[in-house]
């Protein structure tokens, strides 16, 4: 190595190291960012595309929208999520597969979010309550379907039949009146005595 290369190689490590010391020098003069948790956890603001945990979404009257079509079974790529289902009758006859159990390993889930975009009934979604800490791994194993089952609606009463109305006496025909039985059996009284004289 000439004197002249070695000279040049101590200043490209002097430019790297000032180089280096201006990115430090000017986080020494920003304003801090590091969060006192759990000390802020009451002004503490967690995005809303954070993704936590993943949770079944029910509704007012404790619905869920699962289906038990198992897309999302299918499409997480670490086996995160089993799902048993069963065939019930509904009150018309019909057959419907219903869920049983949403059993959800948060200790494995990658939050990648597959399984939320593949829904076809947008039944589940991840929270951004990120406090999911547990002391054995068993506890990460959750049943999303936690609320009771709620039973199927009844079928529809069948509609009342409205009333027959009341049937009208039928009306005497014209060309039979109502006496033509009495005027008949009067003819034939008259007819009588002249067939005896004969």
């Amino acid at each position: 190595m000439s004197i002249k290369e070695y000279f040049v190689s101590i200043f490209k490590g002097f430019y790297s190291l000032i180089k280096g010391m201006e990115v430090t020098g000017k986080e020494l003069v920003t304003p801090k960012v590091t969060e006192q948790y759990p000390e802020n956890r009451a002004e503490l603001k967690i995005p809303e595309r954070f993704r936590a945990t993943l949770e079944f979404i029910y509704d007012d009257k404790g619905y869920h929208k699962c289906i038990a079509c198992g897309s999302c079974e299918r499409n997480c790529p670490n086996q995160t999520i089993s799902i048993t289902k069963r065939m019930v009758d509904l009150p018309d006859g019909k057959k419907k597969m219903k869920l049983d159990k949403y059993m959800y390993d948060l200790g494995s889930c990658t939050f990648c979010g597959l399984c939320v975009q593949v829904c076809p009934t947008n039944a589940i979604k991840f929270s951004n309550d990120f406090e999911q800490a547990v002391f054995t791994r068993e506890k990460l194993n959750k049943q999303l379907n936690y609320l009771p089952e709620k039973d199927d609606a009844p079928a529809p009463a069948p509609a009342a039949k409205p009333a027959a109305p009341a049937a009208k006496p039928a009306a005497p025909s014209p060309e039979k009146p109502a006496d033509a039985p009495a005027k008949a059996a009067a003819d034939e009284t008259k007819q009588e005595p002249k067939e005896n004289k004969e």
